[in-house]
């Protein structure tokens, strides 16, 4: 009884494999989403202004680190929690397969976060006549929250390797 106990609960882990598809299917959202701004912006590019140029490249930045962050988590929590990627020795692999544990993983989706928010952070200054004082605080505030909160992940991830 225990035996098959354990056993179910070790292939659940397969539950997971879906939701690392759907991320893959989101990294379709992000693909489309960044050409249709591509397609969007390039007939004005002559005329447009440089602030909303570097807005629209930042919102491009964005996106890539967004793609990004899924590609790390796809297939690194796929590894970690699901199966070993078995893509052959043919195939092009990327260097950090199979290197990123969990606290690993963790550490590099905190640096991702915080990456992002900065640029988020920037594209509100650089549109600061658009916020009042006191929303600017709050994005600063936020930004802050999560560049601490990645500093003591990284710290509380130090002390558990020392």
């Amino acid at each position: 009884m225990e035996k098959r106990f354990e056993r179910a609960l070790y292939a659940s882990r397969w539950l997971l494999a879906p939701i690392y598809l759907g991320l893959s299917l989101s990294l379709v959202m992000i693909f489309i989403k960044f050409f249709l701004e591509v397609i969007h912006i390039f007939p004005h590019l002559l005329v447009i202004k440089e602030n909303d140029l570097v807005l629209a490249v930042l919102s491009m930045v964005d996106m890539a680190l967004v793609g990004g962050l899924i590609v790390m988590v796809m297939f690194s929590g796929y590894e970690n929690f699901v199966s070993r990627l078995d893509i052959g020795d043919d195939v092009e692999k990327l260097s950090w397969l199979g290197k990123l544990d969990s606290g690993s993983l963790k550490q590099k989706v905190a640096a991702s976060i915080v990456a992002i928010s900065s640029i988020h952070l920037l594209q509100k200054f650089m549109n600061a006549t658009e916020f009042t004082e006191s929303q600017l605080m709050w994005y600063v505030l936020i930004h802050l929250t999560f560049v601490l909160s990645a500093m003591g992940m990284a710290w509380v991830d130090r002390c558990n390797r020392e």
